[in-house]
């Protein structure tokens, strides 16, 4: 019952600007954690960025800190990435996942949801 559909993707020059959303549906996501991940092409599934859905507390990979931003509408139901100042090396699947209780912010096994990908591919 639980559902997670991403979309935002697409196709932007370095340097652009992305948001992806992710709808949540299927019970209320009140002190969940969610979390953004990318597989990007050839490799692992990576940690990108999470908040806590009722406090808002953000985490983020090294790799994405000043340039992506992670948010949510409580009122929606949905989260966002705000991909700003894109890099090529920023190409990948991009996930959303939910987690009803947090292990470890940037592992994926934490997360027990997941939504199919949406494709972000930054040309140079």
């Amino acid at each position: 019952q639980v559902q997670l559909v991403e979309s935002g993707g697409g196709l932007v020059q370095a340097g652009g600007s992305l948001r992806l959303s992710c709808a949540a549906s299927g019970r209320t996501f009140s002190g969940y954690v969610m979390g953004w991940f990318r597989r990007p092409p050839g490799k692992e599934r990576e940690f990108v960025a999470a908040i806590s859905w009722s406090v808002g507390n953000t985490y983020y990979a090294d790799s994405v800190k000043g340039r992506f931003t992670i948010s949510r509408d409580n009122a929606k139901n949905t989260v966002y990435l705000q991909m700003n100042s894109l890099k090529p090396e920023d190409t990948a699947v991009y996930y959303c996942a939910a987690a009803p209780y947090i292990s470890s912010w940037s592992r994926d096994y934490a997360y027990d949801y997941w939504g199919q990908g949406t494709q972000v591919t930054v040309s140079s």
